[in-house]
């Protein structure tokens, strides 16, 4: 082979290992291409050893010969020194520097994103991070003081292109809340939309502002009101979807309007007379009642009330929950006890929450899954009661009778369109029906309590007009849903008058004015053309008929013009008012005890930069 009786020393190859030591005729070296430290053997006087292990392990690499020294005063090199080796270059990447402003940029992309303390770029340690990015001359972090005023800057920039974006929007919806914390109360208000050209939904949060005093009806409606006219919404808000709490439901009952058909008749004077007692009066949208918060207290009240109802199955049940409710307590207040738990039954227990029913039934659920020999083995060791065998059917019983209200529950808190409310509430009737031969004797007529209680509780909105073309104008539900087929021709024939009423007037060629003057008619006389065709008149129930014979992809819409602005109208607003509830759940991150001296005016900044994700769009932009 090809230098194997060369020297180690003089070798081409050489300066890819590095000199280690040596013992009488052998010498030890390190592969300086392999990832770690692999040391080889060899004797001085051959290297084939080292040949045979670069064409192994490093065949792809193409190998470069050693330059050997040039000039007469070169000093040859012994053994006991080892070789020498050239100093290896710095790897370019072609990395830019980093300028002041995209500086500024990441630091506040890294701030707001995390919902860290904006006093976080004065930390030494953080600067000392900062000052190993490459950036251009005279490329600074700025201290605190500037820094604030940065983000001042850019969410006035935010809210410029907000505000902006808005104008090119037809419809969108709202959803409020008051949110509690550190003894501090606050309003929060989320927007949402679709994109006309791409149907996709968007969302965004307007405001989280802080409301002093008395959380009363009068207070709600006047902050969002003006939370809506500061961004220029009276006119462009479908509906604004609230809790049921009695204070929102008041506000928005003392604003109601009368219906279109409500014709009256007044007198011009009393309507100037009554101009100054108006002047006071709010402008608030349609109101929705949140659809998950309504079924939440279905599955508490409803629930509760029918199986208390009777005296066998109201024993079962409370036996049953009280010790579900003490085996929690022992968890939570005992480390202990949680890890006897999690060698015993290898799960670990779930503890719910009091505000979400869905925490309730998930952590009896986990507890229904132990077999009963080891549920009662940990409630032995626990001190508590056993579970009984009629006890612990009956959680399984109940389990299998409120899954189908998880499900929908699931769906209705995502960001999904108002249409979804009505095939969701039909499916979850029909679902909830079809366990009903499964369940024992006690939890058997759980499922007609249930379907009740939702006609009950949704009874104005199984035959809303706004719901049902919700639900028809989309295409993943069309008339699909409707199992009657009676409703379903109704629904048809709602959809057809929709679409006579917005689709837009067909162009009356009479009406046209002739540009025509008299000094012209001969010359137009001399041109003798065929008729043009008349246009196609335009046929709603043509157009609603394509429509239901076409596919389920949300994008047909755009073949449909009416309907496509039927579903924009009616779609914009969501079944529940999650989306202001997620608000808070980040608010409490941003808001914490340690950051109690933040004002409220900078937390709200912070907080709706961060919601919006305004530092990791990548146009900076909303779209319309």
């Amino acid at each position: 082979m090809e230098g194997e009786r060369c020297s180690f020393f003089s070798w081409k190859y050489g300066h890819y290992f590095e000199f280690l030591s040596t013992k009488d005729f052998n010498i030890k070296v390190r592969c300086t291409l392999c990832v770690g430290e692999k040391v080889l053997s060899t004797f001085k006087n051959t290297t084939s050893n080292l040949k045979k292990h670069l064409e192994s392990q490093h065949g792809t690499v193409k190998l470069t010969e050693r330059v050997p020294p040039s000039g007469p005063k070169q000093r040859a090199v012994t053994s006991a020194e080892g070789p020498t080796h050239p100093k290896q270059q710095k790897l370019d990447f072609g990395a830019k520097p980093v300028s002041d402003e995209e500086l500024k940029k990441l630091v506040a992309q890294y701030i707001v994103e995390e919902m860290l303390p904006v006093n976080t770029v004065d930390s030494p340690s953080f600067r000392a991070i900062i000052k190993k990015i490459p950036t251009s001359v005279n490329a600074e972090l700025p201290h605190r003081t500037t820094f604030t005023s940065y983000l001042e800057k850019e969410f006035t920039e935010m809210e410029r292109n907000l505000k902006a974006a808005l104008n090119e929007i037809d419809f969108v919806s709202t959803t409020a809340d008051i949110w509690t914390a550190n003894n501090r109360s606050y309003m929060g208000v989320t927007l949402h939309w679709i994109s006309r050209t791409t149907l996709e939904r968007h969302k965004v949060a307007l405001a989280c502002r802080r409301i002093r005093g008395r959380h009363t009806y009068d207070v709600i409606g006047t902050e969002i009101e003006n939370i809506h006219s500061s961004y220029g919404l009276l006119n462009k808000v479908v509906a604004t979807v609230t809790d049921n709490g009695s204070n929102f439901v008041k506000a928005f009952q003392e604003e109601s309007t009368p219906k279109d058909d409500d014709v009256t008749f007044s007198d011009l004077s009393e309507i100037l007379s009554a101009e100054n007692e108006t002047e006071g009066q709010l402008s608030l949208p349609p109101h929705r009642r949140c659809a998950s918060h309504t079924i939440n207290i279905i599955c508490t009240r409803d629930v509760e009330k029918h199986l208390t109802t009777n005296a066998e199955s109201r024993a079962v049940y409370r036996s049953s929950t009280a010790k579900c409710t003490a085996l929690w307590t022992k968890l939570s207040r005992s480390t202990l006890a949680s890890e006897t738990v999690e060698e015993i039954s290898k799960r670990k227990l779930l503890i719910p929450t009091s505000t979400r029913w869905n925490s309730f039934f998930d952590a009896v659920k986990r507890i229904a899954e132990i077999p009963m020999g080891e549920l009662n083995t940990v409630c032995t060791k626990q001190g508590l009661k056993c579970f009984k065998d009629q006890e612990y059917q009956f959680l399984h019983k109940y389990c299998m009778a409120m899954k189908p209200l998880t499900a929908a529950l699931d769906i209705l808190q995502g960001d999904c369109p108002y249409g979804t409310l009505l095939p969701t509430l039909e499916v979850l009737m029909q679902k909830t029906q079809a366990v009903k031969d499964d369940l024992s004797r006690m939890t058997a007529g759980l499922p007609d309590a249930i379907v009740k209680a939702i006609q009950t509780r949704f009874a104005s909105v199984l035959d809303d007009k706004d719901a049902l073309l919700a639900a028809a104008s989309s295409p993943k539900f069309k008339l699909r849903w409707l199992r009657d087929a009676g409703r379903r021709e109704r629904v048809k024939q709602l959809l057809t008058a929709e679409c006579c009423t917005t689709a837009p007037l067909a162009k009356n060629p009479a009406s046209v004015p002739s540009a025509t003057t008299s000094s012209s008619q001969g010359e137009m006389d001399f041109f003798t053309f065929e008729a043009e065709p008349e246009e196609e008149t335009y046929s709603a129930e043509k157009e609603v008929m394509d429509y239901l014979m076409s596919g389920y992809d949300l994008q047909i819409l755009h073949k449909f013009s009416s309907i496509k602005t039927i579903f924009l109208k009616y779609n914009t607003p969501t079944p529940s008012s999650a989306p202001v509830e997620r608000l808070f759940s980040l608010g409490g991150l941003v808001l914490t005890p340690k950051r109690n001296r933040l004002s409220d005016r900078r937390f709200e900044k912070l907080l709706l930069m961060r919601y919006n994700h305004w530092f990791t769009r990548s146009t900076l932009l909303f779209p319309p």
